[in-house]
């Protein structure tokens, strides 16, 4: 199926990291032109080089998310180099805070807000007014069962997941007057190639991937490219109808089984 990416510039933050390569690779193979965002230079330039390795376009940008300066004029650098971005993937985000909610540093609640909340509102408020105004956009943001549902011992990543969905539901509202659709992604644990293994030998690597893989229905945890599939048809023209909408790549883990 053809998306209809040709014409159209894709950001994808924290597009040197695992999942947030996988989605800029998959939109560059649809034609899309594809800023690779990161704090990670180098690990942006690798993920760009790939893609124009690969026969597609990219750039390679360094960005601090948390620094509104340097967000504003790295957008503004964009739109001089590309014309605008027409789609924003809200990928970038810290997932290594484990504690209950006495037992958490004060600073990584911090920290975590800045990076995976206001990070995310730092780089969307930049790039959405000009989709309003040019009369087409995508806003892709990446949440999480844990923005959804809560998660134990994850006070402050399942508090910013959560905030995503407020913030993609209320771009929805604003955009949709001007062609601009703004989804959130609920994924459960995705795994890369560990998605194949049986649950006894993830439980030697990870006991809550074990515990994960052995509640899914499918019987098996997820892949990035899981994610990524989805990312291609949120972008397209032909999710022009769907918006507002929170949409979970789980495996069914997240229904009531008894």
């Amino acid at each position: 199926m053809d998306f209809g990416l040709d014409d159209k510039t894709a950001l994808v933050t924290g597009g040197a990291g695992r999942i947030g390569s996988e989605d800029c690779r998959i939109l560059g193979e649809e034609g899309a032109e594809v800023v690779v965002l990161d704090v990670d230079e180098d690990g942006a330039k690798d993920v760009a080089d790939e893609i124009e390795e690969d026969g597609g376009d990219a750039i390679a940008l360094e960005c601090d998310l948390t620094d509104r300066d340097d967000v504003a004029d790295a957008v503004e650098d964009l739109r001089d180099a590309t014309g605008g971005v027409d789609v924003l993937v809200n990928n970038a985000g810290m997932v290594d805070a484990v504690g209950r909610t006495g037992d958490l540093d004060p600073s990584t609640w911090d920290r975590d807000m800045s990076i995976n909340l206001t990070g995310t509102f730092n780089i969307t408020r930049e790039v959405f007014p000009h989709m309003c105004e040019r009369g087409w956009g995508r806003v892709i943001s990446m949440s999480s069962m844990a923005g959804a549902y809560g998660g134990f011992g994850q006070i402050s990543y399942s508090t910013t997941k959560a905030g995503l969905i407020g913030l993609g539901k209320t771009l929805a509202l604003e955009g949709a007057p001007d062609g601009v659709t703004s989804n959130v992604i609920a994924p459960s644990i995705v795994v890369g190639d560990l998605a194949e293994l049986p649950a006894d030998q993830i439980e030697n690597i990870n006991e809550h991937w074990a515990d994960i893989a052995r509640a899914t229905p499918m019987g098996h945890l997820g892949r990035e490219e899981d994610v990524s599939n989805l990312i291609a048809y949120l972008a397209s023209e032909q999710a022009s109808y769907v918006t507002g909408q929170v949409i979970g790549v789980t495996g069914g883990v997240d229904l009531f089984t008894y």
